[in-house]
C-alpha cells in the first residue's frame, strides 16, 4: 500500500534532528503507527501477537534488551509496556544522542510514568488527514507563500464541488477510509470510531466504567453546539434532556474525551483593542475531526441538500482542522475573536514569528461582502489602538482571509483574499 505524504513527516524530521525520542500522539486511526515506519529502520510492535509474549516478559525483567536495534527504533503501542520508557529515557541520558525512537500509541489508554522525559522525549501531536494530505485539495495556494509573498496570488480554482465537500465532511480525515472501495465502507470509519470512543475507549482511557450513552449524550450536545460558543449550562442542559448527570461527571467525561483527543475547543483571542467585558472569552465548541459530530447526529451526506445552516458549523470545523494542520511547521496557534458588539473572525492563526493572519469562514459567496467588512473594522481597530497607545503596539494582522467551499479564489480591491479551502496546502 502507497503512503500517502503526511505534513507531520516534516515535524518529525525535526524532532529526530533535536531529541533522543519522539512520542507521537493523536486521537486512534489518524496514522501514526504508518507515518513512525516511514522513519523508523528497526520496530517492535507490541501488538504483534506472533512475539507479544515474548515482548512483554523483556519489558517486565530487562527493558534495556528491547533497545537494542537500528536506530531510530520505534515502539508502537508502548504503553503495553511502560517500563520501555524509563529504559529509553535513562539510555538517552547514558548514552546521548538524538533521534534513536519513536513511540507511538493509542489515545485510549493512558499510562502514569515515574519520568515526564522531559529533554529526553519530545510529543509530537499528529491530526487525522486535511483535504490536501487527502488529495482533494489542488494545493494551488500554499499557506506559507501566501504569509511570505501575499502579492505572488494571482487567483485560483477548486476541483472540489459541493457534494464532494459534504462527503468529505463525512467521511472525515482518517486515513483507512481512503482505502475502502465503496463511499459506504468509507462513511463507516468515522461512525465506528464515534462507537469505540462512547462504549469501549472513554472507560478504558483510565480505568473508571463511564455510560456509554452519557458520553454520547455529550458528543451530540456538542455537535449540535459545534463551533459555537456554548456554555457548560447549555450543553448539561442538553444532556439532561435525555439523561440525568451532575456537572461534576460532565467534566470528568469531557476530561476523557479531551484526553482521547475527540474533542478539541477552540481557545479565544484577546488582543486589547475593545474593553474586556466587550470581547468574549469563551471557548468555542469544536471536534478535532467534523466527520465525529456527523457521527453524532447519525446522518449521512444526503441530509445536508435541506440542511445548509448545520452544514456551514461542520465546514467551519473542517476548515480550522486543515488551518491547524498547515500551520503546524510554522508552530501555528490557532484562536477566535469575537466580542459583543457583534465583530468576528472565525479564525486567528498565530505563527511563531508574530506574523497572523484573521480569518472568516463561509461555505457560499452570499456572506463575503459581510465577512470581508468585519476582518477590516478588526484590522481598523488595531491601528486605531496603536495610534492611540504609543508604547504598546500590536502587529497589524499581515493577511485577511476567506476561506469558502466556492470554486473561485480571488484577492479583493480591500485586500482581502477569498480562497477555497480546497485549493489551500501547507
Amino acid at each position: 500500500m502507497k503512503y500517502r505524504k503526511r505534513i507531520v513527516d516534516e515535524q518529525l524530521d525535526f524532532k529526530l534532528e533535536a531529541f533522543g525520542a519522539t512520542l507521537i500522539e493523536g486521537p486512534k486511526g489518524c496514522g501514526k503507527t504508518t507515518t513512525a515506519k516511514q522513519k523508523a529502520k528497526s520496530v517492535v510492535e507490541f501488538q504483534n501477537e506472533d512475539e507479544r509474549e515474548n515482548y512483554l516478559i523483556i519489558a517486565n525483567t530487562k527493558p534495556s534488551e528491547l533497545l537494542k536495534g537500528e536506530k531510530p527504533r520505534l515502539f508502537d503501542e508502548w504503553q503495553d509496556a511502560p517500563k520501555i520508557w524509563g529504559a529509553i529515557r535513562k539510555d538517552i541520558d547514558d548514552t546521548g544522542g538524538v533521534g534513536k525512537y519513536i513511540l507511538t500509541g493509542s489515545s485510549s489508554n493512558t499510562v502514569k510514568t515515574p519520568h515526564t522525559g522531559t529533554l529526553r522525549i519530545s510529543r509530537l501531536k499528529m491530526y487525522p488527514m486535511s483535504l490536501y494530505e487527502s488529495g482533494e485539495s489542488n494545493g494551488e495556494v500554499s499557506l506559507k507563500e501566501l504569509f511570505t509573498n501575499p502579492d505572488s496570488f494571482d487567483g485560483c480554482r477548486s476541483d472540489l464541488t459541493i457534494d464532494e465537500i459534504k462527503f468529505s465532511i463525512c467521511r472525515g480525515g482518517w486515513p483507512g477510509s481512503l482505502d475502502r472501495s465503496t463511499p459506504k465502507t468509507q462513511l463507516a470509519i468515522a461512525k465506528d470510531l464515534f462507537n469505540q470512543t462512547c462504549n469501549v475507549d472513554i472507560s478504558n482511557i483510565d480505568g473508571v466504567n463511564r455510560n456509554p450513552q452519557w458520553a454520547k449524550a455529550i458528543l451530540k450536545s456538542y455537535a449540535r453546539n459545534l463551533c459555537t460558543l456554548a456554555t457548560t449550562k447549555t450543553i448539561l442542559a442538553d444532556v439532561n434532556a435525555s439523561c440525568e448527570m451532575s456537572k461534576q461527571s460532565y467534566y470528568d467525561y469531557v476530561s476523557a474525551l479531551e484526553k482521547l483527543m475527540i474533542i478539541e475547543d477552540i481557545d479565544a483571542w484577546n488582543p486589547a483593542i475593545r474593553s474586556k467585558t466587550s470581547i468574549r472569552s469563551s471557548a468555542k465548541r469544536n471536534f478535532i475531526d467534523p466527520s465525529i459530530a456527523v457521527a453524532a447526529f447519525g446522518i449521512s451526506p444526503e441530509y445536508f441538500d435541506r440542511d445548509y445552516k448545520t452544514l456551514g458549523f461542520l465546514f467551519e470545523s473542517l476548515c480550522i482542522r486543515d488551518l491547524i494542520v498547515y500551520s503546524s511547521n510554522n508552530d501555528g496557534n490557532l484562536s477566535y475573536y469575537r466580542d459583543r458588539l457583534g465583530l468576528e473572525a472565525d479564525a486567528v492563526l498565530h505563527l511563531d514569528d508574530g506574523r497572523y493572519a484573521l480569518i472568516e469562514i463561509k461555505l457560499g459567496q452570499s456572506d463575503v461582502d459581510e465577512s470581508a467588512k468585519h476582518l477590516c473594522e478588526i484590522e481598523t481597530l488595531i491601528r486605531e489602538y496603536n495610534e492611540s497607545n504609543k508604547k504598546v503596539s500590536l502587529n497589524m494582522p499581515t493577511l485577511k482571509i476567506i476561506l469558502t467551499g466556492t470554486q473561485y479564489g480571488y484577492r479583493r480591491d480591500d485586500k482581502v483574499f477569498v480562497i477555497p479551502i480546497a485549493c489551500l496546502r501547507d
